[in-house]
């Protein structure tokens, strides 16, 4: 079992940042991927970015290709999403996830809400 617990979200106005964290705790492995996922109201989850607990690769949905940045600390277990440049469009849940296969997660956490206001 892994436990993940996000933490971060708020209220920023368009334009502006905030930093997203994952904490996992439990059977985490090297080979699993942690990725952050978001839900906007009456819309579908969507994939947001993700990266591995081993190597240097990540992934980014062409939305928020150089606005977010997704990072890992790994004597922390925690994965962070830098979200810069946010724009109302970006208001949302947003949940982190881990599991052998991208993107069919085995393990979420509650979610974290990020509003922005225009």
């Amino acid at each position: 079992q892994v436990q993940l617990v996000e933490s971060g979200g708020g209220l920023v106005q368009a334009g502006g940042s905030l930093r997203l964290s994952c904490a996992a705790s439990g059977r985490t492995s090297s080979n699993y991927f942690m990725g952050w996922f978001r839900q906007a109201p009456g819309k579908e989850r969507e994939f947001v970015a993700a990266i591995r607990w081993s190597g240097f690769s990540t992934y980014y949905a062409n939305s928020v290709k150089g606005r977010f940045t997704i990072s890992r600390d790994n004597a922390k277990n925690t994965v962070y999403l830098q979200m810069n440049s946010l724009k109302p469009e970006d208001a949302a849940v947003y949940y982190c996830g881990t599991g052998r296969y991208h993107p069919q997660y085995e393990y979420w956490g509650q979610g974290t809400q990020v509003t922005v206001s225009s």
